[in-house]
Formats: C-alpha cells, sequence, structure tokens
C-alpha cells in the first residue's frame, strides 16, 4: 500500500479502474486477486486495490489509459498463461457513469437488477434495437459508451447467454449497480500524490 509521499506518486498520476473480461467464472480462467494486484504493480501501476474476484481493479497511473489496459493484457497473459481483454475507465469517465444511470429508480430499489456494459469500442448503433428485440422484457438504454440493461424479472436475465460481443460490436464486460457504486468509492481513495 503506498502513501501520499511515496515518491512512486506523481501529481500527473489519475485513478483509474481495469475491468477484466470473462476470468474465475466457474472454475475457469483463475485469477487470483492478490496475484493481480502484483501483476498491476510489476506493471508500474500505484495503489493497486480489487474488488470481489470478477475483475475489478483500481490503480494510480500516469501512463495513458490504452498503454495501461495493453500493459495489463500482457502481464495477466504471461503470468496466467490465457488472454484477457481488460477494459480501463477513468475516474473522470467512471463519475460520469454513475451520474448517468438512466434506470436511477430501479437501481435504489434493485440493484443486482440493473446492469452497466463497457466495450474496447463505442457500441453498435444498432445494439440498443438488437438488444431490445432479443429479450422485450428487459430495459436497455445508452449513455455515452456504456449500455445499462434493467432486468425487470430474473427469468429476463437468460439475455446473458447471447453474443453481446457481436451485438455490441467488440468484446465487453459488465458490472451491476452495486459494484459500478462500489469502485466509484474506490476509484476517489486511490492514493495518486
Amino acid at each position: 500500500m503506498g502513501s501520499r509521499k511515496d515518491p512512486r506518486y506523481s501529481r500527473l498520476m489519475k485513478a483509474a479502474v481495469a475491468l477484466l473480461r470473462g476470468i474465475n467464472v466457474g472454475g475457469h480462467r483463475l485469477v487470483p486477486m492478490a496475484e493481480l494486484r502484483t501483476v498491476a504493480e510489476s506493471v508500474g501501476l500505484a495503489d493497486p486495490k480489487t474488488y470481489v474476484a470478477s475483475g475489478n481493479l483500481v490503480f494510480g497511473t500516469d501512463k495513458p489509459l490504452e498503454d495501461a489496459a495493453a500493459l495489463l493484457e500482457e502481464a495477466i497473459e504471461k503470468r496466467f498463461g490465457f488472454a484477457v481483454d481488460v477494459l480501463v475507465r477513468s475516474r473522470a469517465e467512471w463519475q460520469s457513469y454513475l451520474k448517468s444511470n438512466p434506470f436511477r429508480a430501479a437501481s435504489e430499489k434493485e440493484p443486482k437488477w440493473v446492469w452497466m456494459f463497457l466495450s474496447k469500442q463505442p457500441p453498435r448503433d444498432e445494439a440498443i434495437a438488437e438488444l431490445t428485440a432479443a429479450s422485450p422484457t428487459i430495459g436497455v438504454k445508452r449513455a455515452g459508451d456504456a449500455i445499462w440493461v434493467h432486468f425487470r424479472e430474473a427469468a429476463s436475465m437468460r439475455i446473458l447467454t447471447i453474443k453481446w460481443d457481436r451485438i455490441i460490436g467488440s468484446p465487453c464486460t459488465s458490472r451491476n449497480w452495486r459494484t459500478v457504486q462500489t469502485i466509484g468509492r474506490m476509484l476517489d481513495e486511490v492514493q495518486i500524490g
């Protein structure tokens, strides 16, 4: 754990989050969080912290976000022996997600039923219409580069089995509203100088 007086932390650093896609699911593609933090430090990311085993890593960096994502992808493949898509967003971007959730009332009532999907590239223009057609029992809205889904009933979660990457247009990953909020709080606590 770093401190604000630690010379590794500069005023040029910004807080960011890396979302790892498709790890620790059903006992496959295992990435222990303690080892992920070690990998993050090995590529020069400061004050790394993880949240749950689904691959949420907050850190400080003075690198461009695309470079941080590429460094993590390379180091994870080298360390664990399989490729993992990594999406990196800044604290400012994350704050905009928190503010732009189009299902705010539903999120407050049922936070586990509202999910945010992020992708490596901006979602295809047709994605919202295709997702809505795939499951009319869900609410789907786009806000910036995020696609928000409100699962109005448990049965509607079957849509998670569709080919999201194909519909959205690039590798994507999702987090529920509780996790989105927790990551927001963690980003506020990253030691960046």
